[in-house]
């Protein structure tokens, strides 16, 4: 790989001198051009787009240090050589100010030179290769957080998190949810005809349609839930206002979708006023979509109506708390199987079904003091778990499994004499994380056990050391204050219980593999 290298001097015989007596080509560079003062060359310099430039310090009309001031501001990262007849310290240290690459005295040598731009050019291969680093894992970031904001907009959309969960969650993934109502659509794609060929690019074409429309306006937020059916969420400050760009966003959508060979099913929510309310919003949308696609109005009698979507949760409750695995087809055919095949005919709606045991399911292990995601691990996976979902039976499948890990939890709970303590000393640390006194033998003292005995039994029930756990509150802390606030470095770090900001700095680069300041800068570039 080559590199462009420009030359200014005032004296001809110096500039032809060098510009013809220095294998250029041979150091790794390309002479791209020469100019006898500064002001002559910052033209050149802005068509030719150098990485080096050579420029001597004492020249008429603009001066080499007068240059490399307009160059540092306009081409930030050009190396910069500074030929110079003048050995004083304010010139050197001029030099040093404006970020001189080299300083070389005059009369420099061919291999003077030589020496230097190899040098240079090893840095520069060096920064083009960090910079390709970084621009890949900028990458990485951004696909990391669209399946994020995906998996985030699922689980409002399926009623999964609390309104201020919500909040918190949608600004650290730089979505702005904050509104006074809102409203969900539901599109599903097809072909005209059932019978023909599953066609990749034409799906694919409507769901750049549908997310290009989106992306251009800041009130709708796009999950693509699968290649046949998408979710949009809209908010408004009025409900009326939500009407009219739904309507508007529909239009656009259906005119461009009409240059395709797919046909789109539409089905809308109404308009709600809370945040905890979208899931709500997302039912009447699938009821909606399904009455469309059965050819029934919404009020039609023979359409579906909300109500069948819905999986009595008391009696998920109710099963775990008493119930065992032998019990499960009962369960089942008595509060699932009524649902129906009609109901269940969309992926949509089987994915609702399924998320409402699975949520309850979560807050049973997680009132039993348990961590949701091991004792149902399919929480992590969840969108390909929903995916593989094709039929009841299926769904029956793994809503016997997720219950049943929950059911031996529950009855392992039931002889495990540590479980309240544990989760009353996790609860203690939680509160009390940022006290940079916190200790194992004070946690242990809290729960009425020797340090020694409440060290081996936390060990055992959580995996983890007291250590361990505690600097994953603070780093988990830390990094939820860099990315959400301007706090520098040492104030997070006596925020969160830290009273040494070097040792803060170790820790979490331990935890990281970054520095605080990365990470922040990380997150900007994302």
């Amino acid at each position: 790989m080559s590199y462009k290298v420009f030359f200014v001097e005032d004296e001809i015989v110096t500039r032809e001198g060098i510009r013809d007596n220095v294998d250029w080509k041979a150091n790794g560079f390309e002479f791209c051009g020469e100019a006898p003062d500064g002001e002559m060359a910052l033209p050149l310099l802005q068509i030719a787009q150098p990485d080096v430039l050579i420029t001597d310090i004492k020249m008429p009309f603009m001066d080499g240090l007068q240059l490399c001031r307009i160059v540092r501001e306009r081409m930030p990262g050009a190396k910069i050589i500074i030929l110079s007849g003048h050995d004083e310290f304010e010139y050197a240290q001029e030099a040093i100010k404006l970020g001189v690459t080299e300083y070389l005295l005059k009369p420099v040598s061919v291999q003077d030179l030589h020496n230097v731009l190899q040098k240079v050019a090893l840095q520069l291969g060096q920064e083009r290769q960090e910079y390709k680093a970084l621009q890949k894992l900028r990458e990485q970031i951004e696909e990391n957080r669209a399946a994020l904001r995906e998996r985030f907009l699922f689980k409002l959309v399926a009623g999964a998190v609390s309104s201020a969960e919500a909040v918190e969650k949608s600004q650290s993934l730089g979505i702005d949810l904050i509104a006074r109502c809102y409203l969900v659509v539901v599109i599903r794609i097809e072909l005209p005809d059932p019978l023909e060929q599953f066609d990749y690019c034409e799906y694919q074409r409507v769901q750049q349609i549908v997310a290009g429309l989106a992306e251009n306006n800041p009130d709708v937020f796009l999950l693509k839930k699968d290649m046949e059916e998408l979710v949009l969420v809209i908010k408004g400050n009025t409900p009326e206002y939500l009407q009219e760009e739904k309507d508007l966003l529909l239009a656009l959508i259906q005119r461009q979708v009409e240059e395709t060979l797919c046909k789109l099913t539409i089905g809308v929510g109404d308009p709600k006023r809370r945040l905890t309310d979208v899931h709500q919003s997302f039912t009447e949308a699938l009821v909606s979509l399904q009455n469309a696609a059965n050819g029934h109005t919404a009020g039609g009698h023979s359409g579906l109506r909300a109500e069948l979507l819905k999986v009595d949760k008391s009696a998920v409750e109710d099963y775990l708390r008493c119930g065992v695995k032998e019990d499960f087809d009962a369960f089942f055919d008595a509060f699932v199987q009524p649902l129906g095949e009609t109901a269940l005919q969309s992926p949509m709606v089987k994915n609702y079904v399924f998320m409402d045991i699975v949520l309850a399911t979560a807050k049973f292990v997680d009132e039993l003091g348990g961590d949701a995601h091991r004792v149902i691990p399919e929480l992590d996976t969840m969108e390909t778990v929903l995916a593989n979902i094709k039929t009841l039976e299926q769904l029956g499948e793994q809503a016997h499994k997720i219950l049943g890990n929950a059911l031996s939890f529950r009855d392992g709970q039931a002889n495990n004499q540590y479980a309240a303590v544990i989760k009353q000393a996790q609860e203690y640390i939680d509160r009390h994380y940022m006290d940079p006194t916190l200790s194992l033998n004070r946690v242990a003292a809290q729960v009425n056990l020797s340090p020694c005995h409440f060290s081996a039994v936390f060990s055992q029930e959580t995996g983890k050391t007291f250590k361990e756990y505690l600097t994953e509150i603070r780093i988990k802390k830390a990094k939820e204050l860099l990315r959400t606030t301007t706090l520098k470095a040492f104030e997070i770090c006596y925020q969160i219980g830290y009273n040494d900001p070097h040792y803060f700095s170790h820790v979490f680069r331990k935890n990281t593999g970054l520095s605080p300041k990365e990470f922040r800068l990380q997150v900007q570039a994302a």
